[in-house]
């Protein structure tokens, strides 16, 4: 499975250690960053934790404002993830690590009678298109998703 990319509404717990000043959490912009002391403006969106902890250690380096930066983040909030069409509650809900395509059904209070209850469509975070997707117990769902659920013909 590939890994977490941070993207806008993720929020992040950044520890720099050593410097308590400089610990603190941040929401991921709409354009991307957040908003870090000293350095300003910190691309996040599209990186991994890794990548964005490499980053913001790079940038308190080479600014001159921290010798030797030892950065940790952890995303203690994931964006949102869409439902709608056939439940009975459509709408944006948070994120909860191992969603899977049940349990989003679940959250939006669970299908109307006219829902198909065997495929929903599923536009993935960053993508144009949606793929229809066989629903089982293991469909994943991740953060940022858009779930429809399509109407069943009889």
């Amino acid at each position: 499975m590939q890994q977490y990319k941070l993207g806008a509404g993720d929020k992040l717990r950044v520890i720099t250690f050593g410097h308590t000043d400089l610990s603190a959490e941040f929401l991921v912009s709409d354009s991307g960053v957040i908003a870090f002391p000293l350095v300003g403006q910190v691309k996040a969106a599209g990186l991994t934790l890794d990548q964005f902890q490499q980053n913001l250690a790079a940038q308190l380096k080479n600014g001159g404002y921290v010798v030797n930066p030892n950065v940790s983040a952890e995303v203690i909030e994931y964006r949102p993830f869409y439902i709608l069409g056939e439940v009975q509650k459509p709408g944006a809900y948070p994120y909860q690590a191992g969603l899977t395509a049940v349990s989003a059904i679940a959250t939006a209070g669970g299908l109307t009678y006219r829902a198909n209850q065997r495929k929903i469509f599923v536009r993935r975070a960053g993508t144009a298109t949606e793929v229809e997707i066989s629903v089982t117990a293991a469909t994943p769902i991740f953060p940022g998703d858009t779930v429809r659920i399509g109407e069943r013909i009889f």
